[in-house]
C-alpha cells in the first residue's frame, strides 16, 4: 500500500510584528480613542477615513525606486497598476486634498483614526501594524496651527491620565539641516535623505552609531547591515556639532515659542537632534517622548523612542499638481502609547463578564431562554452556557472566563421559581424568587 502523504500543519505562530491583542489593551486603546475623539471636536477637527490602499505612486516618495516597491511598504501588483498598504496616514491626506481641492474648507483640519503597516524590522512596542491617529491642518502657512498641534497632543496625554512631568513635546526645524546641506555642499537627494534617516535614530541609536550611518554604514547586532550616507568625517563632525546646539536660531522656531508663551505652554523642548525620518517635512518639526521607564516582555527597560511626532509639509500635495496647500501635522503611534500607558497606569476600566445560566436539562430550555432575556433586559450581561458538559465542567467555564456569578437553575428551582445564585468570588449561594434576582446580581457585579 502507498505510505499516505504526510500533511503539513498550518502555523499556530504570527509574524515577526504582528501581535494578538486582548480585551484589556483593546479597552485601554478604547479609552484613549474616546478622549481623543472629545478633545478633536473641541478643536473644531474634521472625521476623516481614506482606504488602507492606495495606488503605490500616490502615496510615492517613501517608496524606493525599484521594479517591486516592496521595502518599507507591502504592496502586490492589481492588473497594470501597483497597490499598496498605506504605512502613513499624511501621504493619503495629501491625494484626499487634491482630489477634493475644490470643495473642501481652507484650512482643512482633519483627523483620523486608522491602521498602518510597515514592511521594516520590528522592535520592542514597535509593530508593522499599528493603529495610528493624526490631525492636520492644510491650507496654512501660521505658525499657530504648529503651535496648537502640540497643545492639543500634550491635552490629550494629560487626559489619558499622564502627568505633563511624564512627557515632553521635543521641537526643531527641517530648516536647520537645510541651511547644513547647503553649507556642506551636499546636493544628492538620495543621500540628504539617508542622511535624515540616520539622524533620525538619535535619540535610539546614540552619535556613535548614527556616525556610523552617517559614514560607510553599521552592522547591528543580529548582523543585518545598513548602508551608510557615505559622508566624509569631516562633515559628520560639522553636523554633530550643529545638531547638538541649544539655541533655536530660526524664524519659524522663534514664532513657534512665542505663541507657546502666549499658550502658557511649557512642556517643550528645543533639540536641534530632532529630525524626522521622512523626507517631505519642510519647517517645524516635534517628537512626543516618554520620560519614564519603558519595559519589554522580560522586564528589562528598553530604549523606547517616541511615541510620535510630526511636523510642516507644504510642499507635499503639490505632488499632484499646482496646489496651494501648505500643511502640517501631528501622528501618533496609539498601540505604542498604550503599550507605555499600561506599565504607567493601573486603569480601572471594568470588563464586564456574564452571569452564566447553568444548563440541567436541555428539555428546560425555554425556562433557561426566559431567565436570560429577563437578565439582559435589565442591562446584565448573561448567558447560558453555550458548550455541552456536566456541571463541574459548566463551573470550570465561568471561572475561566471570569464571570462573577452563575445561576443554578435545576428541575426543584424551576418547581419553586427560586433560582440559586452563586457568587463566584466568595462561593456564597443565595436562592431568590426570580423577580428579585436582578437585584442580587447587581449587589455582586
Amino acid at each position: 500500500m502507498k505510505k499516505e502523504k504526510k500533511r503539513n500543519k498550518p502555523s499556530k505562530e504570527i509574524p515577526l510584528g504582528f501581535v494578538d491583542r486582548k480585551e484589556k489593551e483593546l479597552l485601554v486603546r478604547d479609552f484613549i480613542i474616546s478622549n481623543i475623539k472629545e478633545i478633536m471636536i473641541k478643536y473644531g477637527f474634521q472625521y476623516l477615513e481614506t482606504p488602507s490602499f492606495e495606488y503605490s505612486d500616490s502615496i510615492g516618495k517613501f517608496l524606493p525606486d525599484k521594479d517591486r516597491p516592496d521595502e518599507g511598504v507591502f504592496s502586490f501588483k492589481d492588473e497594470n497598476k501597483w497597490l499598496s498598504l498605506r504605512y502613513d496616514l499624511t501621504a493619503p491626506l495629501a491625494r484626499y486634498v487634491a482630489k477634493n481641492y475644490l470643495e473642501i474648507p481652507k484650512p482643512f483640519k482633519r483627523y483620523q483614526l486608522g491602521t498602518v503597516w510597515r514592511n521594516e524590522k520590528p522592535g520592542p512596542g514597535r509593530f508593522r501594524e499599528f493603529l495610528q491617529f493624526d490631525a492636520d491642518f492644510v491650507g496654512t502657512k501660521s505658525s499657530l496651527a504648529d503651535a496648537e498641534l502640540c497643545v492639543m497632543i500634550s491635552e490629550i496625554l494629560t487626559k489619558c491620565g499622564l502627568n505633563k512631568s511624564d512627557f515632553v513635546i521635543k521641537i526643531s526645524s527641517r530648516k536647520i539641516t537645510e541651511e547644513l546641506f547647503k553649507k556642506l555642499n551636499i546636493k544628492d537627494n538620495q543621500q540628504k535623505l539617508t542622511a535624515l534617516r540616520a539622524l533620525d535614530k538619535i535619540d535610539r541609536l546614540g552619535w556613535d552609531s548614527v556616525k556610523e550611518l552617517l559614514g560607510e554604514g553599521r552592522k547591528d547586532k543580529s548582523g543585518d547591515f545598513t548602508e551608510g550616507a557615505n559622508l566624509s568625517s569631516n562633515n559628520i563632525e560639522i553636523i554633530e556639532k550643529e545638531l547638538k546646539k541649544k539655541t533655536p536660531e530660526t524664524e519659524d522656531l522663534i514664532e513657534i515659542i512665542k505663541i507657546f508663551k502666549d499658550y502658557n505652554f511649557r512642556n517643550f523642548e528645543f533639540d536641534s537632534s530632532i529630525i524626522r525620518g521622512l523626507e517631505y517635512y519642510t519647517g517645524i518639526i516635534f517628537e512626543v517622548n516618554l520620560k519614564f521607564d519603558v519595559k519589554n516582555n522580560k522586564g528589562q527597560v528598553i530604549q523606547f523612542g517616541s511615541i510620535g511626532g510630526g511636523g510642516r509639509y507644504d510642499n507635499l500635495i503639490n505632488n499632484f499638481g499646482n496646489y496651494d496647500a501648505p500643511a502640517t501635522g501631528i501622528s501618533i503611534g496609539l498601540d505604542r502609547l498604550v503599550y507605555a500607558l499600561m506599565q504607567k497606569k493601573d486603569f480601572k476600566i471594568k470588563q464586564s463578564k456574564p452571569v452564566v445560566i447553568c444548563v440541567f436539562d436541555n428539555n428546560s430550555m425555554k425556562e433557561y431562554i426566559n431567565l436570560q432575556l429577563l437578565l439582559r433586559e435589565a442591562e446584565i450581561s448573561a448567558e447560558i452556557y453555550p458548550g455541552e458538559g456536566k456541571l463541574k465542567k459548566q463551573m470550570e467555564y465561568a471561572n475561566k472566563i471570569n464571570s462573577p456569578a452563575v445561576i443554578l437553575y435545576g428541575e426543584d428551582e424551576i418547581k419553586s421559581g427560586k433560582p440559586t445564585l452563586r457568587n463566584l468570588s466568595t462561593g456564597k449561594e443565595k436562592s431568590a424568587e426570580i423577580r428579585e434576582l436582578v437585584n442580587e446580581i447587581k449587589k455582586i457585579i
